[in-house]
């Protein structure tokens, strides 16, 4: 009953459920033929022998580790955030919430540029290859995202709950034990799931910092495999094994509580702890600052320098123009795709219809970049068409997918909103499509639009799994030819292109949601 209700009051769209189910089909069967022709090779050759037991453990014990170590510095951290006080805090907010979209390369070479033999604090000595440069990667990026996602929920709690813990005058430790802690839990095993897979997939940051064989995940084993040494039943082996991996994970997390990457601005604090509970949030805070943004600033600073020397190189330029159209490219397909497909599940009430609508879009985190642009490798090559000739359709497809799990979980969330607050309003009135969508929708989706932009194109702009496959000499992106400046040892040129590319993730962050929520005020 209760549910016919609810189909009652949302507007009748049959061309918007056609159009969803239309892309989501389209993804099924995209992602089913990679699928066929990954297992169209395993079967015709078993491949060189490889540990693959040890990968398996390798991959899973630094994700392991990378996720427990992120999760309690973003709890730690968003517990800080959440009490402070202090000019520069919403500043300092975006600092962090910047990190979901930080090239894993740039963060990478930006450690080594703090902690490497010739780095500003190379004489202490710290490991920077192996294992505990890998996981401490890991946290400096997803202790950060945890912590934005973390400090959204503490920011959410309700006042009328705030102001009872405040006449019982609860000390910091009670406080978080009976106020915060029942916030947070129900979000932590789905953040895990996240920051698991992200781990396990990761494949720059382990590339360049994994040290060689002993430390690598499947993902890099599948790109040395297919690019060094043309072992293609290998990759293949290793890309069965990720995906089932992978797709395991997301069935055993599917009934979890769904994380948002829609990040609201930042609450004004409105509970102080005593003195010794702020000089330990102030040492969280200050360590997580300087942890975080002292490999940035290192990659600013030895890149601006070194900057000139690389203006002048024809390479370059050919690399930024490329990088900026398959990033734009990219970024608006998975933003129409993501649209569609959120615009048709806010029109039905049925959870089956919504789950084969939206489920198909996540197919990203069950099927990795690497093993993604493997499939489409093999799928070209049976076609006898030339890899290079495929490559601009393929790298803007995949990095469309990379991005499209995100960009449905920040506009799912409003368009349902909007269906159901809005939907007797749009049937009344008689709205329908573009008046529909201009009038009601777009003002309120606007900026939510904008940061799927925006993660689309910097997702993009950092990308290495997926051109690393189908980069050539002539099609070539900032993260390519910064790994081969770095496999050449031409580090100044690296560090000159890792600045750039930080420069434009963070410019792009910032600014393409401001522009569409502004956009969207003139408009109404």
């Amino acid at each position: 009953m209760r549910r016919s209700a609810d189909q009652r009051a949302l507007p009748n769209r049959p061309l918007r459920l056609l159009g969803g189910a239309a892309v989501s089909v389209a993804i099924t069967a995209l992602i089913v033929t990679l699928f066929l022709s990954i297992l169209a090779v395993a079967g015709t050759s078993s491949g060189a022998a490889a540990d693959i037991g040890y990968l398996i453990y390798i991959t899973t014990l630094q994700a392991g580790l990378s996720t427990v170590f992120s999760l309690i510095v973003g709890i730690a951290l968003a517990w800080a955030l959440n009490r402070l006080r202090f000019p520069g805090r919403g500043l300092v907010i975006g600092l962090f919430a910047s990190a979901i979209v930080t090239p894993g390369l740039v963060l990478a070479f930006g450690l080594l540029s703090v902690w490497g033999r010739s780095g500003w604090f190379g004489g202490l000595g710290l490991p920077i290859f192996g294992l505990g440069g890998v996981v401490a990667a890991h946290i400096i990026l997803d202790g950060a995202f945890a912590a934005r996602i973390l400090l959204a929920r503490l920011d959410a709690i309700p006042d009328a709950r705030l102001k009872t813990g405040q006449s019982l005058a609860l000390n910091a430790r009670t406080r978080f034990a009976t106020i915060d802690w029942p916030a947070l839990r129900g979000t932590l095993p789905g953040l895990a799931a996240i920051i698991f897979l992200l781990a396990f997939t990761s494949f720059p940051i382990v590339l360049l910092l994994g040290g060689g064989p002993a430390v690598q995940t499947l993902e890099v084993a599948i790109y040395g495999a297919v690019r060094l040494d043309f072992d293609l039943a290998l990759a293949v082996k290793l890309a069965l094994i990720q995906i089932a991996i992978c797709s395991a994970i997301i069935l055993a997390t599917a009934a979890l509580a769904p994380i948002s990457s829609s990040l609201d601005r930042p609450a004004t604090p409105r509970w102080r702890d005593g003195t010794a509970a702020q000089g330990l949030q102030w040492l969280v805070l200050a360590l997580a600052t300087i942890g975080f943004a002292s490999p940035l600033l290192a990659v600013l600073v030895d890149g601006l320098a070194g900057l000139s020397d690389v203006l002048v190189q024809p390479q370059f330029w050919n690399a930024v123009a490329t990088s900026l159209w398959v990033g734009a490219a990219s970024a608006i397909l998975a933003l129409i795709l993501a649209m569609v497909v959120a615009a048709a599940r806010a029109t039905t009430a049925s959870r089956s219809a919504r789950t084969l609508l939206g489920a198909p879009s996540y197919a990203y985190l069950a099927v990795p970049a690497v093993a993604l642009s493997l499939g489409a490798f093999l799928f070209v090559r049976s076609l006898g068409i030339a890899p290079d000739l495929a490559a601009p359709v393929v790298v803007v497809t995949a990095n469309a997918l990379l991005s499209l799990p995100f960009a449905m979980a920040t506009l799912a969330p409003p368009f349902d909103a909007i269906a159901r607050s809005r939907g007797r309003l749009i049937r009344s009135l008689d709205l329908h499509g573009a008046r529909q969508f201009f009038a009601i929708e777009w003002p309120l989706i606007a900026r939510d639009a904008g940061l799927v932009l925006s993660l689309g194109f910097c997702f993009s702009l950092g990308d290495l799994g997926v051109i690393a496959l189908f980069g050539t000499q002539d099609f070539v992106t900032l993260p390519l030819l910064m790994s081969r400046a770095l496999g050449a040892y031409r580090t100044n040129d690296a560090a000159a292109i890792a600045a750039l590319m930080l420069i434009l993730t963070i410019a792009a962050f910032v600014a393409l949601p401001a522009l569409f929520e502004r956009l969207s005020r003139a408009r109404s």
